[in-house]
């Protein structure tokens, strides 16, 4: 007897359209101390098959077939109170996204008191003494301090750990962890899978990890399980899925995985998906509208070029200046950007990464230091006339797809708001004609103009936000992670098409990402952060092979290997065991 098992699980979702499959007759199981990872592409059903076990599917979602075994215990028909005395206390919580699974009116005691009282019926003091124990085994520091802190107080990270703790709080003999590294730097990664699996060691716990990194499979998993399109396509031993997958879908999803060892010209993509992003015609730049303007690019030298860049945020306000507090998060860094090249930055979370791309991009306002563009010094340019010119010229692609659209705007005119604002078209029909081209250049389709943000997936959306960066003509791209929500066919995809609009338009970009294999991939050179330091800048394949500083080989020590094996190989391992 498995400690749960997923017996021809099929969930459906009611629409005015008829009735949506989810997951279509799925079997899974998971033994004590095992951790079962589950993969696919997004709207496969990984996160769907967690949500019917701990009973929280979205209305109108329903469990239409299938029984869920809890130690023999069948849970799937139990009514709502019966669930809530599992769910929590048998059953374990970690959700993707830690900022919107912890309250952020309630300090972490109280959040965390709450569940352990909730379920073990401990006195206010045996629940705090829990709550700071469950802190210090999540490895967070001064537990007896920071539990006092509210969600917003902490890191990413530390956020995480937070809600590993909320999910341990009343010794679950099962946990679901929903995407729990997705949004994580690779030391902060390392750190929590490293927890996860100490857990299932220590305490015989059962996991299902729900993820889109292979690397993060590879490196943890003991059984990986295979979704497409709603059902389970290969179930197997890590070792075998990852070296001799079966299926033609696995095969294509393992080779879209970026490669951490070499540098490839073009990302392989999912040839089991039929993508319409891939299939694009490149323009000719010298006669599309894209390429009008671009006499201006110089063939060669530094476009941008930082210097001594300081930025610092009030943490804490005084009347008197000298009580004020303030957090360095860029402690004077230079570096600079050639004409078309990628430049990249990695490191941990807090390192000042993004603090400089929105510095750059005229977000932030430095305290100190000079950023020069097109030979401009933009932290002197005092006219907003003026400042809207270099503006124009410079574009950003965010990291989250879903917040950085108005939801309330058709693609059409969210694309074409770029263009009136600066006034590149001389009138509606040429507005809308330009919007038509650029949707279709980016793989999406002129009837995407007429459709809303909500009606597109997270891959479709960051070309809706791709289509707008180039709507101003740009000579400057600056990607704030513009991948690490999305999964790994659709992450190639979207890269692929940078790469292309690099190559056709002469882009120059600066590549912000803690996805190692990804820099790798993507840029000419790469700069090394942390705490609002630079501590490196290498080219690419000189940082990777041969790195100077301690941090960057530590860095490039923690990358998860994504080690596909051969018959030989797994023949060998069976042999052992």
């Amino acid at each position: 007897m498995s400690l749960l098992d997923i017996k021809n699980m099929t969930v459906e979702f009611p629409t005015r359209r008829g009735v949506f499959t989810a997951v279509r007759e799925v079997s899974l199981s998971v033994e004590p101390g095992e951790i079962l990872g589950v993969v696919g592409e997004s709207g496969a059903g990984k996160s769907t098959i967690g949500n019917a076990v701990i009973g929280l599917l979205e209305p109108p979602g329903r469990l239409a077939g299938g029984e869920i075994y809890l130690k023999g215990e069948r849970i799937d028909g139990l009514d709502e109170d019966a669930l809530r005395s599992i769910r929590g206390k048998r059953i374990g919580m970690i959700f993707q996204d830690p900022l919107t699974s912890l309250n952020p009116l309630q300090t972490v005691e109280q959040q965390l008191m709450e569940t352990i009282q909730l379920h073990l019926k401990q006195s206010d003091d045996e629940a705090r003494a829990s709550a700071v124990a469950l802190l210090d085994r999540v490895g967070i520091p001064d537990p007896d301090v920071r539990i006092k802190q509210y969600p917003h107080q902490f890191s990413g990270g530390m956020r995480q750990r937070v809600v590993i703790a909320l999910a341990l709080c009343a010794d679950p003999e099962v946990i679901i962890a929903d995407e729990p590294t997705t949004a994580l730097d690779v030391s902060i990664q390392a750190q929590i899978l490293e927890l996860m699996r100490e857990l299932c060691r220590e305490r015989s716990v059962g996991m299902i990890l729900i993820t889109h990194d292979m690397g993060v499979i590879a490196d943890v998993t003991d059984r990986v399980a295979v979704m497409y399109r709603s059902r389970l396509v290969e179930e197997g031993p890590t070792a075998k899925i990852l070296g001799d997958p079966d299926h033609e879908y696995t095969k294509s999803l393992i080779s879209a995985v970026p490669r951490p060892d070499v540098r490839l010209a073009r990302f392989p993509v999912v040839e089991y998906i039929e993508s319409a992003g891939d299939r694009r015609d490149s323009i000719d730049v010298a006669t599309h509208w894209l390429g009008e303007g671009r006499s201006d690019v110089s063939a060669e030298g530094d476009l941008l070029r930082v210097e001594d860049l300081h930025v610092r945020f009030l943490t804490r306000f005084s009347l008197l200046r000298k009580n004020r507090i303030y957090l360095d998060a860029v402690d004077h860094v230079s570096f600079e950007i050639r004409q078309g090249e990628v430049f990249g930055l990695v490191g941990e979370s807090g390192s000042g990464k993004s603090t400089i791309a929105r510095a750059i991009a005229g977000l932030y306002k430095p305290a100190g230091g000079h950023i020069h563009f097109a030979g401009a010094d933009l932290t002197q340019v005092e006219s907003e006339t003026e400042m809207d010119r270099y503006r124009r010229q410079m574009q950003m692609i965010f990291q989250d797809p879903y917040s950085s659209l108005n939801p309330r705007m058709k693609v059409l005119d969210i694309v074409a708001e770029p263009i009136r604002f600066h006034g590149l078209a001389s009138g509606g029909a040429e507005t809308r004609q330009i919007v038509m081209d650029l949707l279709e250049h980016v793989g999406l389709g002129a009837e995407a103009a007429r459709k809303y943000p909500h009606e597109f997936s997270g891959g479709q959306r960051q070309r809706i936000s791709i289509a707008r960066a180039l709507a101003t003509r740009p000579r400057f791209l600056i990607c704030d992670e513009p991948t690490s929500a999305l999964d790994v066919s659709i992450q190639a995809q979207i890269l692929n098409l940078l790469k292309d609009l690099q190559a056709e338009l002469g882009l120059t970009m600066l590549f912000i990402s803690h996805d190692l294999p990804v820099i790798r991939q993507m840029c000419d050179r790469v700069g090394v952060m942390r705490h609002g330091k630079l501590l490196e800048v290498a080219e690419t394949e000189a940082l990777f092979q041969s790195p100077q500083h301690d941090y960057s080989r530590h860095l490039l020590d923690l990358m998860p290997k994504l080690e596909v094996l051969s018959h030989e190989a797994i023949a060998d391992l069976e042999l052992a065991d």
